[in-house]
């Protein structure tokens, strides 16, 4: 593959992760994670999606501050979220990398089968909150580990049936605190470079353009919709990945 079809299929990821961040608020990692990672390796397509990933939470977590859950919900997910990252980054500094792009190919595909079987499933608030630690640990061990924590956190939270500036708000401080924890973590792990922070902020300067789009869209395609095309894309793309290792 040439330099230029890579540096052109990683832009089309990272705006196609804007603008699935846009559309719904969360869930860029979920395109540009797998994409990434066929395109050049696992360790890097997590490391350069730290600072986007800080920044566009920021971003959406200012808009809809005043829309959190409560503050008990959102401090247990988001603590559960930062320790699961941090044990999650060891494993991607230790493990082989093929075997962390096996990972996050089961994880997209396990994704997908949750969303098609459980569609209706739906959490009460008492049950979230009881389940909100251990939920955003499991979540932040995926994000640490492969970049994932969709399967998780997304599924997790879109079961309370939240209001979407609510949902918004309130997945967004779980996903900058893991990046607050993650960033130090793979520096000194030898992860997280200057120049993949540089490449970073490329990314940011992408999925921040493309964010309008995605909210474009969500205000003119059905939700259920939309969803359906993002998952097709997600079945192509953990398919590519766990047919690769075979060719």
């Amino acid at each position: 593959m040439s330099f230029e079809l890579e540096l052109f299929l990683a832009a089309l990821a990272l705006a196609g992760g804007g603008i699935l961040k846009g559309a719904i608020g969360a869930g860029a990692p979920v395109l540009a994670i797998p994409a990434l990672s066929l395109i050049f390796d696992v360790r890097y397509a997590v490391a350069v999606l730290v600072i986007p990933n800080l920044i566009t939470n920021l971003s959406q977590w200012w808009q809809y501050r005043d829309k959190m859950l409560p503050h008990a919900f959102t401090a247990l997910f988001a603590a559960g979220g930062a320790l699961g990252a941090l044990a999650g980054s060891f494993m991607l500094a230790f493990i082989p990398p093929d075997i962390l792009l096996t990972v996050v190919g089961l994880v997209v595909v396990l994704y997908i089968a949750f969303r098609l079987v459980r569609a209706d499933w739906v959490l009460s608030y008492s049950r979230g909150l009881f389940l909100a630690g251990p939920a955003g640990f499991a979540g932040g061990l995926l994000q640490g580990a492969a970049g994932l924590s969709a399967p998780v956190s997304m599924t997790f939270m879109s079961a309370m049936k939240l209001e979407r500036p609510t949902f918004i708000a309130t997945i967004s401080v779980f996903f900058m605190l893991m990046s607050i924890i993650q960033g130090p973590t793979l520096a000194g792990l030898g992860l997280l470079s200057w120049t993949i922070l540089l490449h970073g902020m490329a990314a940011l300067a992408l999925m921040l353009g493309f964010m309008p789009v995605g909210a474009w869209l969500a205000r003119r395609v059905r939700r259920e919709t939309f969803d359906k095309l993002i998952l097709v894309l997600l079945g192509a793309i953990a398919a590519k990945i766990l047919v690769t290792p075979f060719l």
